[in-house]
């Protein structure tokens, strides 16, 4: 079995996450916060902007703003040389 998201790591994706802010239809002075995530490529977010597209056209909700966070969390790792020795006994 094949798991999409590791798939998706390997291939450059990174999880993003979008602090979406929306005015409340029934209550236009007040923002309501919606969190969003999933596995999109940086800089572009073409799955986030598709899901922004979504929201503007089939939810009657409008965007005040919207907050991305993004990290590859696949990545080649760090190494450094040490100098010494460490002996235990």
């Amino acid at each position: 079995m094949r798991d999409r998201a590791f798939l998706a790591q390997l291939q450059g994706y990174g999880l993003t996450t979008a602090e979406v802010h929306y005015y409340r239809p029934d209550a236009p002075s007040l923002l309501q916060l919606y969190v969003w995530q999933e596995y999109d490529l940086a800089p572009d977010f073409p799955v986030l902007f598709d899901f922004l597209d979504h929201w503007r056209r089939e939810i009657e909700a409008a965007l005040h703003s919207v907050q991305i966070a993004h990290d590859q969390l696949v990545r080649p790792t760090e190494w450094r040389a040490v100098d010494g020795v460490i002996r235990m006994q």
